[in-house]
């Protein structure tokens, strides 16, 4: 069972926050509340005035770890809180504005595009501030020189262990540039027509895209004409048969080293590709990427595109069926085997996962019928269900999304915590129903209710006004303004809040 938990951690945000073992109090649409429930002291969740107010415990793995109830008002305003009640994470009319806070500091983003961020290491002491207004403006302040910058693109700047480089400074970009990483420099004026490479025993120049070179003896050569139509690129010199690439496109090109081989005519469509090491491998190219046909030690492919492809690569066998029409891709990972079923891309998607060393277990399953439903089963009793699911098969890695935007459309929720604990819900807690062992429990928003099991029965109209209920000690009584139940009237559910 244990390596079947993987999926118990991915049910839907709007159908985790269903609990089979709490006791309701529906006053929908204003006020739908669960009992405290009795797992770690952790109050079960509410919700108010439909779905846009919640607050409930954080069923989430790619929330902060230390985070334990996420509530706010949909879709304007989420946050989320540690054990201590302190925010971790607040979000704004999400992906608009997002503030994240944790012990060494706090970062906050408009949209990405505005961001700041202000840390300071418990460690060390050290500060390191940061502000950017993309693409115009760009800060941050560490207390040392080597590593704080000011930048205001495309006037001037010198920003370092930014963008994929040591260090980038420009002045009237793209007039002056000059890109730094691992002691080479590469400087263009203007770019990207003119670049000269220098340092660690490089050379360059290229007037793109007419010619160009660059070169470091007894490592590699690289040259261009008429850019990206005639090259030859030469690497691993030291070798004694190096990496050679020649292309005269659209004509002709070839890779050449010592473990392979390819050849291509009329580029991209003809040509085959051979390797010998570490693996054996043969692709022969008919109308690529259309007709292609490999076979090796570790590698299958064949491709008749867009009616039929099967490969296996690394593992991994994926086949293709009228393409996009049909996928099928299946894997083993650790002690799981995992497969993916999907027509055309969204409108259906299933992820199976099953114990490869006991087969004969039920599988875990997440499956997608867009937008209509999304159905949660960890293939060991517990099972969830919502209508309708537009978001979920998009953003099933997107936490804030799932907490913020799925539950509008949460019509219809199923929840199966056990052979015996189910619970169901339609138009956001107007109507729910739950069953656990014996229990029976049924709302019709605050007009009607009713809860029984095998001691007592109880029925209710207005949350109390009007109430039944039959214990076996008393028999049937009939009351007013009932609206405190008290355990030896009504054993349902436990004790009253």
């Amino acid at each position: 069972m244990r390596s079947l938990s993987l999926l118990s951690l991915i049910g839907l945000v709007a159908i985790a926050s269903v609990r089979a073992d709490a006791t309701e109090h529906n006053f929908w649409p204003v006020y739908v509340r669960q009992n405290p429930s009795s797992v770690g002291g952790v109050e079960a969740g509410w919700t108010g005035v439909g779905p846009f107010l919640f607050s409930q415990p954080t069923p989430l793995p790619r929330f902060p770890e230390d985070a334990v109830r996420v509530r706010g008002i949909r879709p304007f305003y989420l946050e989320q809180l540690a054990a201590d009640h302190r925010p971790l994470e607040t979000d704004i009319l999400y992906p608009l504005f997002t503030y994240r806070r944790d012990p060494d500091g706090y970062r906050w983003s408009i949209f990405s595009l505005i961001n700041h961020h202000s840390m300071q290491s418990s460690a060390t002491s050290e500060k390191d501030q940061g502000f950017d207004l993309w693409p115009f403006y760009f800060s941050r302040n560490t207390g040392s020189a080597d590593t704080s910058y000011r930048a205001v693109f495309p006037l001037y700047g010198s920003v370092p262990y930014r963008f994929g480089q040591d260090r980038w400074t420009w002045v009237l970009f793209p007039l002056y540039g000059k890109f730094e990483k691992r002691q080479v420099t590469t400087t263009t004026t203007p770019w990207p027509f003119i670049k000269i490479l220098r340092g660690q025993g490089n050379h360059g120049f290229a007037f793109w895209p007419l010619f160009g070179y660059r070169s470091k003896a007894g490592a590699y050569r690289e040259q261009f004409y008429l850019w990206p139509l005639i090259y030859k690129n030469e690497a691993q010199l030291w070798e004694t048969q190096p990496d050679v690439k020649r292309g005269f496109l659209p004509f002709y090109a070839s890779t050449k080293n010592a473990e392979s081989r390819s050849e291509t005519y009329l580029w991209p469509f003809f040509g085959y590709s051979d390797r010998t090491s570490p693996d054996r491998y043969h692709e022969t190219d008919y109308f690529w990427p259309l007709l292609v046909q490999g076979r090796g030690d570790n590698r299958y492919v064949n491709r008749w595109g867009p009616f039929y492809t099967h490969s296996v690569v690394k593992g991994s066998d994926k086949t293709w069926v009228l393409w996009p029409f049909w996928r099928q891709e299946w894997y083993v990972e650790g002690a799981l085997r995992h497969t993916h079923r999907q027509l055309l891309y969204f409108l259906f998607r299933d992820a199976e996962q099953r114990s490869v060393n006991h087969p004969s277990l039920a599988a875990a399953h997440k499956t997608h019928y867009w937008p209509l439903v999304s159905v949660w089963d960890n293939g060991a009793g517990k099972k969830q269900l919502q209508a309708l699911s537009p978001f979920e098969v998009f953003f099933a890695d997107n936490d804030a999304v799932r907490a913020s935007y799925t539950p509008f459309f949460a019509l219809y929720r199923y929840s199966r915590n056990g052979p015996n604990q189910t619970q169901h819900s339609f138009l956001w807690n107007f109507v729910t129903y739950r069953k656990e062992n014996y229990d029976r429990e049924f709302h019709l928003g605050p007009l009607f209710s009713s809860e029984k099991n095998t001691e007592a029965k109880r029925f209710t109209v207005g949350n109390g006004v009007v109430a039944w209920q039959r214990s076996a000690e008393r028999g049937w009584r009939f009351s007013f303004f009932d609206f405190k139940r008290r355990e030896a009237q009504s054993p349902i559910g436990g004790s009253a809040p």
